[in-house]
């Protein structure tokens, strides 16, 4: 089904899907290997490397964690040079339909793997539950309006307005909105260097 759309600007789904390829491929792994440590079907991964399935954000979230670096940089080409401006229009953003959206407000830059990002999850939604990232990733969130019910290896906390949070990146966090306005938020997250590929994740 081609309806489930979450790229908004830019990359077609076949450009993607090469992308996704050519990171696995790199990394010496074989669709069902991928599949395994993603915790994504098979069938799934062939598909949106033929760009012929539009993953949904939490899919394309699993595979990067899997392959070891983020969705950003699967969607862009890494900068060059010691300064980048990039304006709203040229920001990558990711629409999930379960109706949440994800702003990507960092450029990609060679073998760093950070990823600041814009995050609105609209009132009742519930954004999922993301797989840990390698050991020694680290994630930093500021809750800029509204309530966010942040779920850290199964444990939930609150957070409102104005509120911040640090947590380790290599645990299960699942995101999600209880509230009737929407929720927006800041994430800032650095990708450890563990070995992402020997085991696989827990769910």
């Amino acid at each position: 089904m081609q309806g489930e759309g979450v790229l908004s600007s830019g990359l077609s789904m076949a450009a993607l899907g090469t992308r996704i390829r050519t990171e696995r491929r790199a990394r010496g792994l074989s669709v069902e290997r991928l599949a395994e440590l993603s915790g994504i079907s098979r069938s799934m991964v062939s598909e949106v490397e033929r760009g012929t399935k539009t993953p949904t954000v939490l899919v394309l979230d699993r595979l990067a964690t899997a392959l070891g670096t983020s969705i950003a940089r699967l969607l862009d080409e890494p900068a060059h040079g010691a300064m980048r401006v990039l304006r709203h229009s040229e920001q990558r953003v990711l629409r999930d339909p379960s109706g949440w959206e994800r702003r990507v407000l960092s450029p990609v830059l060679g073998d760093v793997e950070f990823e600041f990002m814009r995050t609105t999850i609209g009132p009742g939604v519930d954004a999922g539950e993301f797989a840990p990232h390698a050991p020694g990733s680290r994630e930093y969130l500021a809750v800029e309006h509204g309530s966010l019910l942040l779920t850290i290896d199964g444990r939930a906390y609150r957070l409102d307005t104005g509120d911040s949070a640090y947590y380790p990146g290599d645990c299960r966090h699942a995101y999600a909105n209880d509230g009737t306005t929407d929720c927006v938020y800041y994430l800032a997250m650095e990708l450890g260097a563990g070995q992402h590929h020997q085991g696989g994740h827990h769910g």
